[in-house]
């Protein structure tokens, strides 16, 4: 049957000829096929005994021929190219990975429509004249990024989404990706559209940083037990509530971008708002990575 050598304390057996043959003529019992089988993937020498063994059975030089036939017929392999003239293709490769897991906030009509609220507000500020406009991309802005969120991942963006989630670089890491280039591409250009701006008595320019930045990883987090869109619609309509509700609809231009400044200034300016936007971006943040798993599936609408 086998023969076994002893190596210290561990006692390694070997295909005897007796196996061998037997393995050969299609007698040995399954599970010691199965055996012999797995040993010989990593024993050169039971290899070549079992090799052996087949080939002086009568199938031996049909097989033989078989494997000749086989090996003729391929074609013969390609000079390898000498390594310094391979083109280097590894950047665009990259780029494109890199394109695609941005989503919307590289491609698509995302970024247009983040210039045209940029162009706008410009235009009625320095075009019209009305004197809330910081105010009110104040009061934009930290929605922009949610809607961001929400139109860059789940299966409404992606037609591939369960496929990619389920990659390794899908899931979280997909979600957090596009998070990111959406957060790169709004924040700096709304930023600096708001300081172009005239105050008219609105926070600074960056206030709204923080709370944008807490939207959009509440809505991620959110985006684990409602799905996206269901979760960018309460985080982004909570927070235009909150600061929209107080201004009266029949007040003038004035004084509703008076109203709404006001009302700004209490959601963001300060230490104790910007810190309370700030841990809520940290408790968002926690509540991402403790629902991790979730993302590994569509997260629905």
């Amino acid at each position: 049957m086998r023969h076994a050598t002893t190596n210290g304390d561990a006692r390694v057996w070997h295909v005897s000829d007796d196996l061998a043959a037997r393995y050969a003529e299609g007698v040995l019992p399954e599970p010691e096929a199965w055996s012999l089988e797995k040993h010989v993937e990593g024993c050169g020498g039971c290899a070549a005994t079992v090799s052996e063994a087949v080939r002086g059975m009568a199938a031996g030089p049909v097989l033989a021929e078989i494997r000749d036939a086989v090996l003729a017929s391929l074609p013969a392999p390609a000079p390898a190219a000498p390594a310094a003239r391979r083109p280097r293709r590894r950047v665009p490769h990259r780029f494109a990975r890199l394109l695609w897991a941005a989503g919307p906030a590289v491609r698509g009509a995302w970024l247009p429509a983040v210039l045209v609220v940029a162009a706008g507000a410009l235009a009625l500020a320095y075009g019209t004249g009305y004197p809330g406009v910081r105010a009110l991309l104040l009061a934009v802005a930290p929605v922009v990024p949610v809607a961001g969120v929400a139109l860059s991942y789940g299966p409404h963006a992606d037609p591939l989404h369960e496929v990619a989630a389920a990659t390794p670089g899908g899931g979280l890491r997909l979600a957090l990706t596009r998070t990111v280039a959406v957060l790169a591409v709004s924040l700096p250009l709304l930023t600096l559209t708001g300081l172009l701006l005239p105050a008219s008595g609105a926070p600074a320019a960056a206030a709204w940083l923080l709370p944008g930045l807490a939207l959009a990883l509440g809505s991620l987090a959110l985006a684990s037990f409602v799905g996206c869109r269901t979760a960018a619609l309460l985080t982004g309509g909570g927070w235009l509530l909150a600061v929209l509700g107080p201004v009266p609809a029949a007040s003038s231009g004035g004084a509703a971008g008076a109203r709404l400044a006001e009302q700004l200034s209490r959601c963001l300016d300060g230490v104790g708002a910007q810190s309370a936007w700030a841990s809520a971006a940290v408790l968002s943040a926690v509540l991402v990575t403790a629902r991790r798993p979730v993302y590994d599936r569509p997260l629905g609408r």
